[in-house]
């Protein structure tokens, strides 16, 4: 079987090597696209589950837009506790019920001069990147810091986070914040508020925990397969997207490298002005740190909404079985779940 001919005259991603400042990098913690317009008001409240409606009336209160409206469900359902009296919020619920989205939505809501959004990793992407003082002088006077999926899974980064959000909150910071499950952590599908307490203890009591349950919209995705492309849907696929944003990287492996060679904190400019993503041949990845480097491209990619265009192996096979039944689970879940969602947008 012949080799495929490399896709002539088109950019690739291993051609980039971006480079941000810390201010350029400061700028990027916004919302993602696809939360451009979330608000209180789109939050889709599931009538099944009183803890969301609760969960949403608190965080308009934590926010700044008044008082929590009176509690539903009869003479007996008592009215949630006012969070304003710590500066931190920690939205403590499974996948899929909606916590990225209310974290965007106390973003646009608060009244704030200096607010930022983003996931642990692009946070600590910025402390390795321009070192821990630069950091906290990079964000002192912020109004808000929204932290999404806080990772409890690295120690060193778990201690330089809650030392930085020591500092800020000192100084008057606001604080809102999800988590990931923990390596290993009982129960499918759910967070801990106990583990995300216990692993900052030092900033604990600055927090107010707001439980959300719910379904885990984000399953019925994994039901479904990332699109694998034979060589000529491939080609008819990229020659039909609009634009010249579009990226071709004909050796999976070399991309995964590349990674390596970019700091996770520059992946969202990697990805600039970029339309569509093709990978041909990809094989699966077995080094975890080359697997979880690509989870963070893939986050950033989802973030962007950034079509995804593939051959060879499907993408929701690219982590080995023992990378997906190991301390990393869920993030690999997660990633598989935008994969699949990437290859059929």
């Amino acid at each position: 079987m012949s080799s495929p001919t490399p896709t002539v005259g088109r950019m690739r991603l291993t051609d980039r090597l971006p480079e941000l400042s810390g201010a350029e990098m400061l700028a990027t913690l916004v919302p993602p696209p696809q939360f451009d317009g979330a608000t209180f008001d789109t939050y889709r409240v599931d009538a099944d589950f009183p803890s969301q409606q609760d969960a949403k009336d608190l965080l308009i209160a934590f926010s700044g837009g008044g008082a929590p409206t009176k509690a539903r469900g009869g003479l007996f359902r008592r009215a949630p506790k006012r969070p304003d009296v710590k500066p931190g919020v920690y939205l403590d619920g499974g996948f899929g019920v909606g916590k990225t989205h209310l974290l965007a939505a106390i973003y646009h809501a608060m009244p704030a001069r200096r607010k930022y959004l983003g996931s642990f990793i692009e946070y600590t992407a910025l402390v390795g990147a321009t070192g821990y003082k630069n950091t906290v002088e990079l964000f002192r006077g912020a109004d808000l810091l929204c932290i999404d999926e806080f990772e409890l899974d690295d120690p060193g980064d778990t201690m330089v986070m809650t030392r930085l959000l020591g500092e800020l909150v000192a100084s008057g910071t606001k604080l809102a914040a999800t988590s990931n499950t923990p390596p290993n952590a009982l129960g499918e599908g759910r967070f801990a508020a106990q583990d995300f307490l216990r692993e900052i203890h030092a900033m604990a009591e600055n927090f107010d925990t707001i439980r959300i349950d719910g379904v885990d919209f984000r399953q019925r995705t994994l039901d479904g397969h990332a699109l694998a492309l034979t060589a000529d849907e491939y080609d008819s696929a990229l020659s039909d997207a609009a634009g010249n944003g579009v990226v071709s990287d004909d050796v999976f492996a070399d991309l995964i490298a590349h990674l390596a060679r970019v700091h996770p904190s520059r992946y969202i400019r990697l990805i600039d002005e970029i339309n569509v993503i093709g990978l041909r041949d990809v094989t699966e990845l077995t080094d975890q740190s080359a697997a979880l480097r690509f989870v963070a491209f893939i986050d950033r990619a989802y973030d962007a909404q950034i079509p995804l265009r593939a051959t060879g192996l499907s993408l929701d096979h690219v982590f080995s079985e023992e990378m997906r039944a190991g301390g990393y689970r869920k993030k690999y879940l997660r990633a598989i779940s935008r994969l699949i969602a990437l290859t059929h947008s």
